[in-house]
């Protein structure tokens, strides 16, 4: 069970702002999710609702921007997506807006749970190119709240190259090769819709199939290629094959996305070294196989 408290949030508030601004839920019972992410506590409300509360100032904007879109994009999305129900106010001590939305059923995606891995990754593929379908006008542009995802990745530059520096003598030397290629591609189409965290804890598997996809906090319009690091941290082989092919990219996006996981990789090396250098070992292994 997830620890409570963290931030400033708990069960116990939880409460409190239900029964001040959302009487009618007043009775549900109210307990912490079994794996909590990190930008956001999430509590079960009952058995159909979730309640999500910012952790920190940084992560507040996408309440808004969630509540705003993911009713737009959920009825086009082959997959269900989190439905806000309701957006709280600060209240209790607590600073930021909150939201409600509908449960949804599933359990994070490991390859263990996961029936047919390939066809797996073409349905990855395939909910990532209906959501670049959707009409991208007036959404949200890469920036800030995305955390640049959908941005060119050149704004984490001197963070990479640092960490890069840092490493020297502990990875392969062409890695900077992968990063300089990433920087020297740009995407030339039009804005599209990104979910921009497209990582196996946000993709819910149920009865080893594809079951739903959440956490659209650093979504927006931009390019997409931030969602193709899926390709290495959670496909191998012919997986990844099968999600290459279903999303159908060009070569610049590909260059793009592999800097996406290498810059992921490096700076989050000591936390769980044994996968990041796997992620970095193999964004080099398929720079060299495509030069």
């Amino acid at each position: 069970m997830a620890g409570d408290g963290r931030a400033g949030i708990d069960a116990a508030l939880v409460r409190r702002l239900i029964a001040g601004q959302f009487p009618q839920w007043l009775d549900l019972p109210v307990r912490p999710v079994d794996v909590d992410g990190w930008d956001n506590r999430t509590y079960r409300l009952g058995d159909d609702m979730t309640v999500r509360l910012p952790t920190h100032e940084s992560y507040a904007p996408a309440v808004d921007k969630e509540h705003r879109w993911l009713p737009l994009l959920a009825p086009q999305l082959p997959v269900p997506i989190p439905v806000p129900l309701a957006k709280g106010a600060a209240a209790e001590g607590y600073p930021f807006s909150w939201s409600i939305r509908r449960w949804i059923s599933g359990q994070p995606a490991r390859p263990e749970r996961i029936a047919d891995l390939p066809a797996f990754a073409v349905a990855v593929a395939e909910f990532l190119l209906a959501l670049r379908r959707v009409a991208a006008t007036g959404g949200p542009p890469a920036g800030v709240h995305s955390f640049y995802r959908g941005a060119p990745p050149a704004h984490y530059d001197r963070e990479t190259r640092d960490a890069l520096a840092r490493l020297s003598g502990r990875i392969d030397p062409a890695a900077a090769q992968v990063w300089d290629a990433a920087l020297a591609s740009s995407w030339e189409g039009p804005p599209t819709w990104f979910h921009g965290d497209v990582a196996a804890g946000n993709l819910l598997v149920r009865a080893g199939r594809l079951a739903g996809v959440i956490d659209f906090g650093t979504s927006g319009v931009g390019d997409p290629a931030c969602d193709l690091v899926i390709a290495w941290t959670l496909f191998t082989g012919e997986s990844r094959a099968a999600f290459r092919r279903t999303v159908g990219d060009d070569a610049g996006s590909w260059a793009r996305a592999r800097g996406w996981a290498l810059w992921k990789a490096l700076i989050t090396l000591p936390g769980d070294e044994q996968s990041n250098r796997r992620v970095i070992e193999d964004v080099i292994g398929d720079h060299r196989a495509a030069h």
